[in-house]
């Protein structure tokens, strides 16, 4: 096993530890504290905090993912290729958009909670994940087309077996980066009261409480480093495969 990966394993068994037991983390943390302030943020379990922030991340991330990729497919065929600069233009205003403006336009329309927090992260992760899919898609072998109309496919089989297969992992680095941005991002949402890591954050930031904001940022900047990591060795896993593929 590559060093590496042993360290990546030992910090995401300290990040469930932390996670599923704080209170054993406390003397990490009391040094931060002054005047009998709590070292470890109790008002809500973090185990359902972190819980709730994936998630928030994860339905924003499947929902961009699935109108930005449906996009790039749409302009990248002939009879699309007129919607490009709309496309582009729109994906560019939802990622140029700051998330809390997004979060002050939205509350009065959804409410406060979790969806205000969903429309901000869902706007903000098309970008990448359309550029990346155009890239994708639009920079294929042309031998590898070219041999598939050869044998007769029609559009729907080089699309589904030719062409998505093999930009896959140009996309998944956009997904990738999209991830990691909304992982950040999704903390802002506390502000409107969704749930997410964001509350330990405010929760230190009004009471002063610099554990609490250590506590919030470190489980968050961990959490982002080590599904960028998980991301990338997928993301170069399809790489070889689509090698191997193609040196056949």
């Amino acid at each position: 096993m590559k060093p590496g990966l042993i360290i990546r394993l030992l910090v995401l068994a300290l990040l469930v530890a932390f996670i599923v037991t704080p209170e054993s983390f406390t003397w990490v943390f009391q040094p931060l504290t002054r005047n009998g302030q709590p070292a470890i943020y109790t008002q809500n379990s973090l185990l359902n905090l972190t819980l709730s922030h994936l998630t928030i991340v994860a339905i924003a991330t499947i929902a961009s993912t699935l109108l930005a990729v449906g996009l790039a497919i749409l302009v990248t065929r002939p009879f699309g290729a007129e919607f490009l600069p709309l496309s582009r233009s729109l994906a560019n205003i939802g990622q140029t958009f700051p998330p809390v403006a997004v979060l002050a336009l939205a509350v009065p329309v959804l409410g406060f909670g979790t969806a205000p927090t969903l429309v901000a992260l869902f706007l903000y992760g098309l970008l990448p994940i359309f550029e990346n899919a155009l890239t994708g898609l639009t920079t294929l072998p042309p031998a590898v087309t070219e041999a598939a109309r050869g044998v007769g496919m029609t559009d729907r089989q080089r699309l589904l077996d030719v062409e998505l297969p093999l930009a896959t992992p140009v996309i998944l680095a956009g997904i990738r980066l999209s991830v990691v941005i909304s992982v950040a991002t999704a903390t802002i949402g506390s502000t409107v009261a969704a749930s997410t890591l964001g509350e330990v954050i405010i929760a230190g930031l009004l009471s002063n409480n610099i554990a609490f904001i250590a506590q919030g940022g470190l489980v968050v900047g961990v959490m982002a480093v080590l599904i960028y990591d998980a991301l990338s060795a997928l993301e170069r896993a399809l790489m070889q495969r689509t090698g191997q593929r193609r040196a056949r």
